[in-house]
């Protein structure tokens, strides 16, 4: 089980970085009370869950008397997010948002909670100013300290135009102008899966170059969205019924592009066009 308590002061980005642990694969949870946190670890150790983050703030402030003394108990890796104080009072202007304490100074609840929370900070075993750090910088940062990287996931799913178009993709792309094997009385009811029907729809050179783009295209766009901190990519390949040239060509483009990235492949329309 590897155990993170995140904390710091509020404005200072523990959403961002509670996000950023999620597509780290940490289950998280947001204030629990410290008390709990050993049935916690236990309950979802048995649902084979190893990477839990717990949130703890200044919300749960009459709970912190026990936080010592379950850190002490179950020695968890501790971060602890904190930002200067113009920044944060900026951050609040910006948001409008009203701080959890709730006292009607912004400034001095900014100071009472860095006073509140300095032994949680105390006993960090990473302490980030995020004053003049990004969202992705955020990340970096506690990728590195934890030494773990995200694991980019390219989906790519084949679809049927016939059974309407997705609307969960970040890039469509038709391939209705390869050869059809619908029309060989011989491979009409076989998948695109089939060896013989993936022969069939690359055989004539002359689509090589058409190929050839979809695969540059998803793998540029698929880095860029790598790049910006995308923690996954979606891409949609289109053939009429989803039954032959769309499978083939999905299918042979997770293979490629398997050797760049995390690759999960789908046939969303497959069964059915089987089956009509």
């Amino acid at each position: 089980m590897r155990f993170v308590v995140l904390s710091g002061q509020s404005g200072a980005g523990l959403t961002s970085a509670r996000m950023a642990l999620e597509d780290l694969g940490y289950f998280s949870v947001d204030n629990i009370p410290p008390p709990l946190w050993a049935d916690l670890l236990k309950t979802v150790e048995a649902q084979n869950i190893h990477k839990v983050v717990v949130v703890v703030d200044i919300r749960a402030r009459n709970l912190l008397s026990e936080v010592e003394r379950v850190l002490s108990e179950l020695k968890p890796f501790i971060i602890f997010l904190e930002a200067k104080s113009d920044i944060l009072l900026k951050r609040y202007n910006l948001s409008r948002r009203l701080h959890p304490l709730g006292m009607g100074n912004l400034l001095r609840e900014i100071e009472e909670e860095r006073l509140t929370l300095a032994p949680l900070r105390d006993r960090a075993d990473l302490v980030i100013d995020t004053s003049e750090r990004t969202p992705r910088q955020l990340k970096e940062a506690l990728e590195a300290a934890l030494g773990e990287e995200e694991s980019f996931l390219l989906r790519i799913f084949s679809f049927g135009f016939k059974w309407g178009p997705p609307q969960d993709a970040d890039l469509v792309l038709d391939v209705r102008s390869l050869p059809n094997p619908h029309y060989d009385p011989v491979l009409k009811a076989r998948p695109g899966t089939d060896p013989e029907v993936a022969t069939y729809v690359f055989a004539e050179k002359k689509n090589e170059p058409l190929y050839r783009t979809l695969l540059a295209t998803i793998g540029l766009s698929a880095e860029g969205a790598r790049q910006t901190g995308r923690a996954a990519y979606t891409v949609a390949i289109g053939c009429t019924g989803g039954q032959h040239r769309s499978v083939a060509v999905a299918e042979r483009l997770a293979q490629e592009l398997s050797s760049r990235f995390r690759v999960e492949l789908e046939h969303r329309d497959l069964e059915k066009a089987m089956q009509a």
